[in-house]
């Protein structure tokens, strides 16, 4: 973008500066005639400098809102795909299994507490002296759903799978863009890991291309690095997502 500011400006001075010219050297027949056309340009170069900044602006601030919206739905999964793994001990790449645990599944509650036995086999090394030995007990205490715990009375993750924003959405019997989810283990730690994601051009459907290309090739602090929103990692131990804390006032 500052790059074509500084053309604009410049194709600006330029037309001013043969304005200055013809003013000079033009006989005065053609000068109201070229003067009106050249300032003609120059309120148009205006115009064209004006928007290429106003407009990536607006493009900043809708960007941010619809990421705000997006990382949202990014969270429930997470959060659903951790309370699957703490039952089951795995992630899911279905989100209609995933749904399913939601509705079905039960978090066992559990109090560890710290206790002493007779310890049997040391008794009879001594001879039939009493020995002892401190053992730790888990006692199940209740169940509770996993929908109440994460979601309560709101039913929002039944569509969590949706990608908010999406050029099908309001388009009847069109089937929606879905966040791609993937789950498995890490070959070499055997450890359970997932991802979501979506690509942002998803997101910014009618914004403008070559916005929406720059945008991709993000490398800020402040900024959703890379071409897609993304909670989770399949190739490391990671659950949370590639936004920065910015976006995370609402809930982490």
């Amino acid at each position: 973008m500052f790059l074509a500011i500084l053309t604009v400006v410049a194709l600006i001075l330029l037309t001013i500066g043969i304005v200055w010219l013809i003013d000079k050297f033009v006989p005065k027949k053609m000068k109201p005639i070229l003067n009106i056309l050249l300032w003609v340009i120059i309120i148009a170069l205006g115009y064209m400098t004006f928007d290429s900044v106003y407009g990536e602006i607006k493009f900043n601030k809708l960007k941010k809102e619809r990421y705000a919206v997006v990382i949202e739905n990014l969270k429930d999964i997470r959060d659903a795909q951790l309370a699957h793994r703490s039952v089951t001990g795995k992630f899911t790449k279905d989100f209609d299994g995933l749904v399913k645990f939601i509705d079905t599944a039960k978090f066992t509650i559990t109090q560890r507490r710290d206790s002493t036995v007779l310890d049997v086999e040391m008794t009879k090394r001594f001879g039939g002296v009493e020995t002892y030995k401190d053992i730790v007990i888990i006692d199940t205490l209740d169940f509770v759903s996993v929908k109440d715990s994460l979601f309560g009375a709101d039913n929002r993750y039944k569509t969590m799978m949706n990608v908010p924003f999406d050029k099908m959405k309001g388009v009847k019997n069109a089937t929606p863009s879905k966040f791609k989810l993937d789950a498995g283990k890490l070959p070499e730690d055997d450890i359970a890991v997932f991802e979501a994601s979506v690509d942002k051009s998803i997101i910014l459907f009618d914004q403008p291309d070559n916005l929406v290309k720059k945008e991709k090739k993000t490398v800020a602090v402040d900024g959703v690095n890379g071409d897609a929103l993304i909670v989770g990692s399949m190739s490391e131990v990671y659950t949370k997502g590639n936004w920065p804390k910015s976006y995370n006032v609402k809930k982490e």
